[in-house]
């Protein structure tokens, strides 16, 4: 279908959605993504981290059972808490925060998005059955492209229930960087489930003048539908990304 710099410490000020140790683990586990803190290494005790992010010892401590949890840090007697190399690029909460194209040594990357296009419209047959609307319901789309360091990788068309989340997209100038973190604080729909599909696609005349692409060329395609708790649908976002210079990891733990 066609369609930063090293901060320390850091702010304490937060969202309705990021409480102080989740901004206190996401520090921490940039770090780890960008090789600050590689596998193996120990990190620093709770109270110098404390004293570093400027929190409470129990925040840090929270923080670092979060990620202990998630598989990135591990907790040894006699050693501290050490890095264990299984970063799990791929659970939800990657989803909610970072960019999910690496690249081709694995590294973690920063990405930008530039809105190409917000539409308000109402539902095509297909995607009326995939969100469970009614016939006709009105939807909002987003078409966006995503940048690492000023370089196109890939575009997602964004496409949501006018209903579940009005004005979300009323303003083309200031669309959230960050969709499923808003859809969450600002409408009580939090992601818990998304199920993707994963092709790949001769690049559209669409795909080549936004990747600068030139034909023929392959295109990696990504077809997500993202669910709430009640396992209701919420969004369609599909991606179409070049894989010349960045490739997708998938890592199951």
């Amino acid at each position: 279908m066609p369609f930063d710099s090293r901060s320390s410490p850091i702010s304490t000020e937060t969202t309705s959605y990021d409480p102080i140790y989740r901004t206190v683990a996401n520090e921490i586990r940039t770090r780890i993504d960008r090789g600050d803190w590689g596998p193996g290494t120990v990190l620093p005790a709770e109270i110098a981290l404390a004293k570093e992010f400027r929190v409470s010892v129990g925040t840090i401590r929270r923080a670092l059972g979060d990620l202990t949890s998630g598989g990135i840090l591990a907790r040894r007697r006699k050693t501290g808490t050490v890095v264990t190399g299984r970063t799990a690029h791929h659970s939800l909460r990657f989803f909610y925060d970072y960019f999910r194209l690496h690249s081709r040594e694995g590294d973690f990357q920063n990405s930008s998005s530039r809105t190409l296009r917000v539409e308000h419209r109402p539902a095509s047959d297909s995607e009326a059955e995939r969100l469970g609307l009614a016939p006709g319901a009105g939807v909002q789309v987003l078409h966006r492209l995503r940048l690492v360091a000023d370089r196109p990788v890939m575009h997602d068309l964004i496409i949501l229930s006018s209903e579940l989340a009005p004005g979300l997209l009323a303003d083309p100038q200031n669309v959230p960087e960050r969709i499923y973190p808003l859809l969450w604080s600002e409408y009580g729909l939090k992601i818990s489930a998304i199920r993707e599909q994963l092709e790949a696609d001769l690049a559209t005349e669409e795909d080549c003048a936004l990747l600068n692409l030139t034909p023929p060329a392959a295109v990696m395609v990504l077809n997500e539908v993202a669910y709430d708790e009640m396992a209701q649908p919420i969004l369609i976002n599909y991606h179409r990304a070049t894989t010349k210079n960045d490739v997708y990891i998938n890592e199951i733990q």
